[in-house]
């Protein structure tokens, strides 16, 4: 499926060409689960993922770890509606239970400027956590404003919006299995 185009009738003039395939993203995601299995084993990680790109990653991922585990949900904005960050980060909500004292993996879809992942490294650590990790689907450093990095990658991708595999345009391609440029949007 890499290399594929699709006409996108949301955006006009705009189209799809995939990036990474839903087959290379299910064997990648596997080989990151049996990583963070063998790196935690006989802790209990908790798993943090942040709305609402990462949620396909993340149900894909906890199925891979062969490990007790919970998980909690964080919902930050610094994008709005805008295909470019503002720079501003705030929190829409938080975590239901507490952090501390626990061997935290932060699940997010990518990394970018590594402005969002920064600010929550340092809120998580702020609140007492016992370690801290990160994974991410997807990570482009062209892009990094900030010195931030994870732990797990699971490809790393040019600078071009990407949608799919629970990344979005204006809230729509989440539920694309791949990932896609999406091309001639604007």
């Amino acid at each position: 499926m890499s290399g594929r185009v699709y006409q996108v009738t949301e955006f006009e003039g705009a189209f799809l060409e995939c990036l990474i395939s839903a087959e290379r993203i299910q064997a990648r995601v596997a080989e990151i689960g049996r990583q963070i299995a063998r790196d935690y084993a006989g802790k209990e990680p908790h798993l943090v993922c942040v709305l609402k790109g990462a949620v396909v990653f993340l149900s894909e991922l906890m199925r891979h770890i062969d490990l007790p585990l919970t998980v909690d949900f964080i919902a930050v904005s610094s994008y709005g509606s805008a295909t470019k960050t503002s720079g501003e980060v705030k929190i829409l909500k938080d975590l239901d239970t507490s952090p501390a004292e626990r061997d935290m993996i932060v699940v997010e879809d990518i990394l970018d400027t590594g402005l969002t992942l920064n600010y929550l490294v340092n809120y998580f650590k702020s609140r007492g956590v016992r370690s801290l990790r990160v994974a991410t689907l997807l990570n482009k450093p062209s892009r990094r404003l900030v010195q931030v990095e994870a732990d797990y990658i699971g490809f790393e991708i040019p600078d071009a919006f990407v949608v799919g595999y629970g990344l979005d345009a204006v809230q729509r391609y989440r539920n694309l299995p791949y990932v896609a440029v999406l091309r001639g949007a604007g």
